[in-house]
């Protein structure tokens, strides 16, 4: 029963419940608030660290702290700084930034009480010393501005009280008022009306002038703040504020301000000043602004001249101006001129594209020009226009740039002014500097955009435009005027121009400008006003038009075009027949024939002049109509084909004749005979397909006659004028007789023959011209000859009186040319009958002058040349004509003679001119014509071409081998290479059109003796040549021999000794013709001995395939090929000229070529081999010779000759030819090594000669000990004499490829051996005798071959293996490493270890004999055979080999018997090899388990290793076996293992670390299932060091570690926790530690959170760790654990340790580690 009036048990428990957890609350409360003041603390304490980095780190902790416990921090700072008086303001500044940062985030939680505490103290730090200090007081200003936003009123409270009225106020103080101003317009603006009456007596009281500026910055950002609340009344809290309440006292400060300071301050106080006067213009009133401004103006306008830096005067004075004409001044228009005057110096003032400031000061004076402009336009322009007269360039610069501006800023002003701003423009479009030419154009685009252009005037506008396209490059130079700005077309041009180069952007008047920059905006001006101001329209149709003839314009060609076709297709469209160009009597337009021909000139280099060839054809189709209305069909199918044609190709690619000829040519009937005037195919026929078409003589006549009279406009352009004398040949080809005849008359009267180019196109137009009219053509030229123009005395044209030998000359040589053109154009019918008489006959006559009557040939080399081209060009034409075959020529001989003569005047080494080419074409087609030339005469002919071509010298490039280095000549680049090539291919021809006319064998020989002594030459270049010319006459000889009875080559031995040398040449392509010249002679000699023509010789035909081989450059693939030349010769070489064949080779073995000398020698051989029988008698002679060769000469093929004697001897006496190379000296010199080489050519012998050297090598004393010096501790180990020299001779004899059989028969012998004496040989030094040989070469400076005891070794080990079939092994050891490992101390292990891994991969069967030798070694006295022997058999465990070969048990039995070896090394060799059988036998792995773990194990307890090695390699082959042995015994040794190996996680050393660690991670793998519960307190114990050690400085212990992780996540039972330990741990995968660490602390602490206190101690033993980066992961992990922790596991935190640990690290050396021990206590806000 319950009483009445008690309380309820239940209402009681909830009571004292309720009560309990209030007390715990409050003392959590008072806790939470003490650690928080501590950790402040201990982070404030932290600012005082010297590193910039550690203080920014310690802000922004202050800041995190502040984001959670805003009101604690900044208590804290706040206290801390009231604190610290002394703290340096360094220190300070960093705290009240914090502060500042944390008031601004949190400003709507900030209390009252909190935000006065602070005010009082920011207000405190920014005035408690009256000196500025920047950074401190800023920060502390930057703190009350923060509150203000909020709290202005208190701010403003503690400010105004100390801002009280007769006392001067601190600077900051109006310091913070100004920004607070800024910062809280509506806030502070109603308090301004009482600030600004208290601090206008303040003003009088100021003296020094940096209060004066405060004063002033403040009342002009006061005066902003007044004038955005004034513009924001709609928003602003008080909408009754007006102006004139400010009134009164702005002007009072204004009265101080410019009557006071600013005649008497300082230059920043006057700079200031003014800056102020600007804003406060606009609140003066308004009778008071007109009374000052007479005043106010000239003083501003004063500081232009004594301030540098003007942006902020001009700002100001354009705010005063802005405020004069809102209240309508008229003191504006009486300082007016001085104003202007002003600011054009300003405005003239040249701009540095790199200074901002000048930049905007340029932006502000234009902002006044536009105010000045839109109150007094009519005054302003009479200012700006005479300055437009002036010759100074600045002065003309800015005011056409100021005239721009006002054309676009103040169009609707400028409108009735248009005529007199064009007027003024006359003098500066004369101006011919490239800046003002610049700003001119600009102008000229901002007017065309306003419709300026359209006024009387507009167009020399026009013109100005379009002279400055056409501007030279070096016209221009490097200075500039501005760019445009908005407004102007130009800015506009990359997006209509895209294809154009984009216009360097420059700054406005920038001095730097490119070179071509004027052109370029000249270019995109007219472009853009042509194609987007549809008024310019009417004013550039047809106008433009005037400027395409005339030559100054050429360079505008191309934009002209463009725009001129844009303008007409846009007429076009608006009506569509009607006639575009409209004469009406303009006299000034150009007929369509000045545009036909202007245009069609320029097209024939399309690609120059921006590509104006395109361009003008382009223009040419649209204009079709009004060129002649019957072109329009015929021409919109031609033009775009042409256009396609140079969108196919480049300036580089195109072919200049072709284009041309697409321009020019003709008829298809008359292809073959133009084709010789441009050696090319015609494609289109544009020109004389529309002179067919229009088929009007008169048109054609007017045509001509506008073509003759443009030629004199391209006299500087001789490439078009060249071109457009074709143009002239073609239409005089459509016209008729009488004005063919009249026009060709004064061509030849008017041409200026100096100029080559010229007097090329006149030729061209004659020859062009015959092709139609060439009796009119000839009678033009016989008349002009017969005339006096070619002599010295006065002729009958006035034109040539005084004419000298030079000029005369260049007549003769143009109308030589003529003729040869007019020659080449004839029809072939009318040729022959008149190209003696008229043709020739006139060259004749032109090219000789006659002095006292006799003729006197010329020396002129151009007269020359155009002799031989023109006859070259007849002498073609005759023989392309049908009747060539008949036609006797009865100059033949002459012309030859005098071609020869050309040839022989060139000079020898060199190509200049085409004269040799011209000249032996010439011949080549004189020689085909009748009469035959006589014996002499060829023979000279022969020999001065042969001489002059050969003897060209090559120039090789740069890095080119003398092997690699082509025939032709490089002088000059490509053109003159092609030259070459041309001249070499003409020489071929002449050479198989004389040999046409003696196709017998004598005449081949005769041939062939001309180029004998080029084909022996020393010089590779005249070799090659002579060669390929050799084979080009003998393949021509052969496909042309008629053979009509059996003929007997004598030659043939001497001919085929001559070129086989030559395919061993040190050039390839001599190599290759040399198997060609080879081929057709074997051939020939079939022939001579009846076989058919189409007979194919099986053992001929071989020798093309073997072209291959000579290419290669590797000798031995050279020789062998030259070889089997020699066999495939021997097998067709009749008996009677083989020792003719061999007499030649034998001299040939002196060539200076040393490959043909190589190459004589192996054919010698092969031919001895081969034909041997024949020459039985002459055998030992032959071998005679080569060995007496063998002690004059080093060469190879000598060499061996010697060695067949050696093998002879040593079939009877081996021992004494041994022992006697034995004593030859060491080292072996090449004789010698070749004599034991030789040894080896039979396999019996071989045998013998091993087994004596094995017995050299194992029976003596391998080294001896001797103390170098007294002081020495440890002997020198030197080698003995006979051992050596039997190993470096077992190496020789083993090299040789016959000793393979030998080798076999002895190979367990020889490898153990030679494996033992390499390992007793590691670091031994030569015999003495040895070393002071070296010494004495050394000093004598004589090179000698040093001789080291363990290389000789391991290279006769290389040669036995390589000799016994097992190449793979060496090549293994070689790409691994293992043979240089093998000479060494350090890697000799290592090495043995490679080898034996290479012999049971690739010799496994030779296993059981070796390894059965080398267990006899195992109980060796040298402790390095041992070592040797162990590692070799461990290695082998570790392949399958062994198993296979039923060698495991021994093995095992073999290295466990080694367990108690004296050496370490030893010991730790056979742990290393039993661990090997996880690799080799791993399913024999739980057979012996038992063993196995008591041998590991036992190596983990060796205490007899001062290093650890044997317990290293212990952990490794515990790692290696663990998933493999028996699992019942390998849970009895887990513990004891896990616990054996923990304290190598934590090792100095490296290997010892990552290995123990990785063992961990494979004990973590083994254990699941039934131990897993019993280790998880290692896994728990071993969890924060392989965390930490991830950042461990060494890659293998951080890839342990991840190993280890992932397999310890299954065992912590957290799927989670396994499942990140497997997404970030992977190889491989790059980690980001930090995201990992949070990552796993959150898991760690979710599920395991009775864990923190362990993880934290364990973390803090790192804290003292060695490497930094370990010392900063173990404070993150502390971090992190803290971040997730919840506040039931804060008892397990032992927080005052941890604050210690974490003070102590904010002193560490290493600024990493400070900077996380400062973020981690940023972390431990949680406990506050």
């Amino acid at each position: 029963m319950r009483g009445g009036g008690g309380p309820e048990p239940g209402g009681l428990k909830r009571g004292i419940q309720v009560h309990t957890r209030r007390q715990k609350e409050a003392r959590t409360t008072v806790m939470s608030e003490t650690y928080a003041k501590r950790l402040s603390a201990i982070l404030l304490d932290a600012v005082t660290d010297k590193d910039p980095q550690m203080q920014e780190q310690v802000c922004g902790a202050l800041c995190d702290f502040g984001e959670s416990k805003p009101a604690e921090v900044l208590s804290a700072c706040e206290e801390h700084l009231r604190l610290h008086e002394k703290l340096a303001h360094p220190y300070r500044t960093i705290i009240l930034r914090a502060m500042e940062i944390v008031v601004s985030n949190h400003i709507s939680e900030l209390d009252k009480d909190t935000a006065r505490a602070i005010i009082l103290l920011a207000s405190n730090e920014m005035t408690k010393v009256k000196e500025l200090v920047s950074d401190w007081q800023q920060a502390a200003s930057s703190v009350l501005v923060a509150v203000g936003r909020r709290f202005i009123s208190s701010v403003m409270e503690e400010l105004l009280s100390k801002f009280q009225p007769g006392l001067l106020p601190h600077p900051c103080t109006v310091h913070t008022l100004a920004s607070l101003s800024v910062s809280n317009v509506f806030g502070v603006v109603p308090f301004l009306t009482s600030i600004l009456s208290t601090m206008l007596p303040m003003l009088g009281a100021a003296k020094h002038d940096s209060m004066k500026v405060v004063f002033c910055c403040a009342l002009q950002r006061f005066s902003e703040s007044i004038l955005e609340y004034l513009a924001n009344l709609d928003q602003a809290p008080d909408p009754t504020v007006r102006k004139d309440a400010f009134a009164s006292d702005i002007f009072g400060a204004y009265d101080i301000l410019f009557h006071q300071w600013l005649q008497s301050g300082g230059a920043k106080l006057r700079l200031a000043v003014v800056e102020a006067l600007g804003p406060m213009s606009h609140l003066l009133p308004s009778e008071k602004l007109e009374e000052q401004l007479p005043k106010l103006l000239p003083r501003v306008l004063a500081f232009y001249k004594k301030h540098t830096e003007t942006v902020h005067v001009s700002k100001s004075l354009g705010q005063i101006l802005e405020a004069a004409v809102s209240v309508g001044s008229r003191t504006l228009d009486i300082h007016l001129n001085s104003l202007l005057a002003a600011l054009h110096a300003q405005i003239c003032v040249p701009v540095e594209s790199s200074s901002p400031l000048v930049m905007s000061n340029q932006k502000e004076v234009l902002r006044c020009f536009t105010v000045l402009a839109c109150c007094s336009p009519d005054r302003l322009l009479a200012f700006l226009l005479p300055k437009l007269d002036t010759s100074n360039e600045r002065t003309r610069v800015g005011t056409l740039q100021v005239l721009r501006h006002v054309i676009n800023a103040a169009a609707a002003q400028m409108e009735v002014k248009k005529p007199v701003i064009l007027s003024s423009m006359k003098l500066p479009l004369l101006d011919t500097n490239n800046k003002v030419k610049r700003a001119v154009v600009q102008v000229v685009s901002a007017m065309a955009h306003h419709g300026y252009l359209e006024q009387p005037g507009g167009k020399a506008m026009v013109e100005y435009i379009v002279q400055q396209c056409a501007l030279p490059p070096e016209a221009e130079a490097v200075s500039s005027g501005p760019e445009p700005t908005t407004g102007d077309l130009q800015s506009r041009v990359h997006s209509i121009l895209p294809s154009r180069p984009q216009i360097q952007k420059l700054g406005a008047d920038s001095e730097a400008l490119a070179a071509d920059s004027v052109r370029a905006i000249s270019v995109s001006t007219l472009y853009l006003v042509s194609t987007t101001v549809d008024r310019m329209g009417e004013v550039l149709w047809p106008y433009l038009l005037e400027f395409l003839v005339p030559v100054r314009f050429t360079r505008a060609l191309s934009p002209l075009c463009r725009s001129l076709v844009h303008l007409a297709q846009k007429r076009q469209e608006a009506g569509a027949h009607a006639p575009l160009i409209q004469y009406n009597g303009n006299v000034h337009l150009p007929s369509p024939y000045a545009i036909t021909t202007r245009l069609l000139a320029v097209s024939s280099h399309p690609y120059v002049g921006d590509g104006r060839g395109a361009a003008s054809l382009r223009l040419l189709n649209v204009l079709h109509q009004d060129i002649h209305p019957a072109l329009g069909q015929r021409w919109v199918t031609a033009i775009p084909l042409l256009l396609e044609h140079l969108d196919e190709y480049s300036e580089e690619t195109l072919s200049q004749k072709e284009w041309e000829e697409k321009l020019l040519v003709v008829r298809e009937e008359e292809k073959t005979r133009v084709s010789l005037l441009w050696e090319q195919e015609e494609k289109t026929r544009f020109l004389r397909d529309s002179l067919a078409v229009v088929s009007d003589n008169t048109w054609v006549c007017h045509l001509t006659l506008e073509m003759c009279k443009q030629l004199p406009n391209y006299n500087g352009t001789p490439l078009e004028k060249n071109f457009l004398y074709k143009c002239v040949g073609t239409t005089l080809g459509a016209a008729s007789s009488k004005v063919v005849r009249k026009h060709l008359r004064e061509l030849l009267e008017t041409a200026r023959y100096q100029e080559e180019r010229e007097h090329e196109g006149l030729a061209c137009c004659f020859g062009i011209c015959a092709i139609s009219h060439l009796d009119d053509t000839l009678a033009q030229l016989d008349d002009f000859v017969k005339s006096d123009v070619l002599r010295k005395s006065a002729g009958i044209f006035n034109l040539f009186k005084n004419r000298s030998e030079s000029e005369a000359n260049k007549v003769r040589s143009a109308l030589i040319l003529c003729y040869g053109h007019v020659a080449a154009g004839a029809p072939r019918e009318l040729l022959l009958a008149r190209v003696e008489a008229d043709l020739f006959w006139n060259m004749s006559e032109c090219f000789s002058t006659k002095v006292l009557g006799i003729k006197v040939e010329t020396q002129d080399p151009a007269l020359r040349l155009s002799l031989v081209q023109s006859v070259c060009m007849a002498t073609q034409a005759i023989c392309s004509s049908a009747h060539s075959s008949s036609f006797h020529l009865s100059r033949k001989a002459e012309l030859v003679a005098q071609m020869v003569e050309f040839i022989r005047a060139e000079p020898p080494d060199s190509l200049k001119t085409p004269i040799w080419k011209k000249a032996m074409l010439a011949c080549t087609y004189l020689v085909t014509l009748e009469p035959a030339l006589e014996e002499q005469v060829q023979a000279d002919l022969i020999h001065s071409c042969l001489h002059r071509v050969m003897a060209v010298l090559p120039e090789p490039e740069e890095g080119d081998s003398p092997q690699e280095v082509s025939a032709a000549p490089t002088v000059g680049g490509d053109p003159q290479e092609s030259l070459y090539l041309d001249t070499v291919q003409v020489l071929k021809d002449l050479l198989t059109s004389l040999l046409l006319w003696n196709m017998t064998p004598l005449g081949l020989q005769v041939m062939l003796e001309h180029l004998s002594p080029w084909i022996k030459s020393p010089r590779g270049h005249e070799r090659v040549r002579a060669v390929g010319l050799s084979a080009c006459l003998l393949q021509f000889f052969l496909q042309h021999l008629q053979i009509s009875a059996l003929v007997p080559f004598h030659n043939l031995g001497l001919l085929i000794g001559l070129f086989s040398p030559r395919c061993a040449d040190l050039w390839p392509a001599t190599r290759r013709e040399a198997v060609s010249c080879i081929h057709s002679l074997l051939y020939l000699q079939l022939t001579c001995v009846g076989f058919s023509r189409d007979y194919q010789d099986d053992v001929a035909e071989q020798l093309l395939s073997l072209k291959d081989g000579l290419v290669h450059p590797d000798p031995a693939i050279l020789f062998h090929t030259c070889h089997s030349i020699a066999q495939l010769i021997a097998k067709r070489l009749p008996p009677d000229q083989l020792i003719n064949l061999l007499l030649t080779l034998f001299e040939s073995l002196g060539d200076p070529d040393k490959n043909c000398s190589r190459a004589a020698s192996v054919m010698i051989n092969c031919l001895l081999k081969e034909r041997g029988n024949m020459l039985q008698e002459k055998v030992p002679e032959i071998v005679s010779v080569l060995r007496s060769k063998l002690q004059e000469t080093q060469e190879e093929h000598i060499l061996q000759a010697a060695q067949h004697s050696v093998f002879a001897l040593a079939t009877h006496h081996c021992a004494s030819v041994v022992s006697n190379l034995l004593g030859s000296p060491l080292p072996f010199d090449s004789h010698t090594c070749t004599l034991w080489r030789a040894l080896a050519l039979e396999p019996g012998l071989a045998a013998q000669v091993l087994g004596l050297l094995l017995e050299k090598i194992s029976k003596d004393v391998l080294f001896e000990e001797s103390q170098a010096f007294l002081l020495s501790s440890t002997p020198d180990r030197v080698a003995t004499l006979l051992p050596l020299a039997a190993t470096c001779a077992l190496h020789e004899v083993a090299s040789a490829p016959a000793s393979g059989p030998a080798v076999l028969e002895l190979y367990p012998q020889l490898f153990v051996a030679l494996l033992l004496r390499v390992s007793c040989t590691v670091g031994v030094q030569p015999p003495r005798q040895l070393q002071a040989k070296e010494r004495r070469s050394a000093s004598s400076g004589l090179a000698s071959r040093s001789l080291e005891p363990c290389s000789s070794a391991v290279d006769a080990l290389q040669a036995v293996l390589v000799r016994g079939g097992n190449e793979d092994v060496v090549q293994c050891m070689e790409l691994d490493g293992g043979w240089q490992l093998l000479r060494t101390s350090a890697g000799h292990e290592e090495g043995v270890t490679r080898l034996a891994s290479a012999m049971a991969k690739f010799a496994g069967p030779r296993l059981p004999l070796v390894m059965k030798l080398l267990f006899t070694t195992q109980s060796s006295m040298y402790e390095v055979q041992r070592v040797t022997s162990t590692a070799f058999l461990a290695e082998l465990l570790s392949s399958n080999v062994v198993n296979d070969l039923m060698l495991l048990e021994s093995l095992l039995y073999n290295l466990m018997a080694r367990q108690k070896d004296t050496s370490a090394r030893v010991r730790r060799l056979v742990l290393h090899g039993l661990a090997n059988i996880t690799l080799g036998s791993p399913d024999k792995v739980q057979t012996h388990s038992p063993q196995l773990l008591t041998a590991m194990i036992g190596g983990l307890d060796d205490g007899d290793d001062p290093h650890s090695l044997v317990a290293l390699e212990a952990m490794v082959g515990l790692a290696r076996l663990m998933d493999l042995v028996d699992a019942w015994d390998l849970h009895a040794v887990l513990l004891h293992i896990a616990v054996r190996i923990r304290p190598f996680f934590d090792s100095e050393r490296m290997e010892l670390r990552s290995v123990s660690i990785g063992l961990f991670g494979h004990l973590n793998k083994a254990c699941r299932g039934d131990c897993k519960d019993v280790f998880l307190e290692q896994v728990v114990g071993g969890l924060v060091p392989l965390l930490l050690h991830l950042r461990d400085p060494h890659a293998p212990v951080v890839t342990a570690c991840r190993f280890a992780l992932r397999m310890c996540g299954p065992n912590l039972e957290c799927e989670e926790l396994a499942a990140v330990f497997q997404r970030h741990l992977q190889e491989g995968h790059d980690l980001h530690f930090g995201e990992f660490l949070n990552t796993t602390c959150k898991h760690l602490m979710r599920h395991f959170p009775d864990l923190l206190g362990r993880l934290l101690s364990t973390s803090l033993f790192y804290y003292k760790s060695s490497w930094e980066d370990v010392r900063a992961a173990a404070l993150m992990l502390t971090g992190f654990l803290v971040l997730h922790m919840e506040a039931e596991q804060r008892p397990q935190v032992d927080l005052e340790q941890l604050l210690t640990a974490l003070q102590l690290l904010l002193k560490d050396p290493a600024l990493k580690v400070r900077l996380k021990a400062v973020k981690t206590l940023g972390r431990l806000v949680k406990f506050a």
